[in-house]
């Protein structure tokens, strides 16, 4: 991997507050050749500039460890390349992440690169959310998410009914993340909004906010 990832993945952590030891550093720089190695056979990124894949792609999943808290199980629906799911994996070895898509080849990535970087917490699996857990052979977990449906509308009343008791639903927004509408699409499928955390991406300066939502009164 080209310098330049590691200089900005170090140097974007830290403008953003994350903690990054060397270990994770070099376990994400792993984690990234790998993609880029497999993306060369299987369609799992259009963003394949090192630099870029170290801050859109691992930066912006590890903004979600702002959120985090208390989780131990993460569900990350439609992963795709396991993204957020397996950077938040790589950080906190204490949490069990569970990565779905329904498209087997991506899956496989992700089997493969949780082996190779003996991710004892993450697996993943070959499962399309319709939102019926028992019936997709999906758990509920205490953190659910998802970057591959960017809609709340779509998305807070589909993640909902995979939420744990007491979990937390998070939605990964760009710019356009007002409040009261969040608010209101939560409260329609029995959600009360949290918070939403407003970050920019130092490189790139693009904007980024994470939605979080409980069941009322949880």
């Amino acid at each position: 991997m080209e310098p330049v990832f590691r200089q900005t993945l170090e140097a974007g952590a830290q403008v953003l507050g994350l903690e990054l030891p060397g270990s994770l550093a070099a376990l994400l720089e792993r984690y990234a050749d790998r993609l880029l190695i497999w993306n060369r056979k299987v369609n799992l990124t259009a963003v394949t500039a090192p630099a870029e894949v170290a801050e859109k792609h691992l930066l912006d999943s590890l903004l979600l460890l702002k959120v985090l808290g208390a989780a131990r199980t993460l569900l990350d629906i439609g992963s795709g390349a396991g993204l957020p799911g397996l950077p938040i994996a790589c950080a906190r070895p204490d949490v069990s992440v569970l990565c779905c898509d329904s498209v087997a080849k991506k899956v496989a990535f992700v089997k493969a690169v949780a082996v190779e970087l003996s991710l004892q917490n993450a697996r993943g699996l070959v499962a399309r959310a319709s939102g019926a857990p028992e019936a997709d052979g999906l758990p509920r977990a205490e953190l659910v998410v998802s970057r591959a449906v960017s809609e709340p509308e779509l998305w807070v009343p589909l993640g909902e009914k995979y939420l744990a008791a007491g979990g937390t639903l998070v939605a990964m927004l760009g710019r356009d993340a007002d409040e009261a509408r969040l608010a209101a699409i939560g409260q329609a499928s029995g959600l009360a909004l949290t918070g939403v955390r407003r970050f920019e991406l130092p490189s790139s300066r693009s904007s980024r906010a994470l939605a979080c939502w409980r069941r009322a009164g949880s």
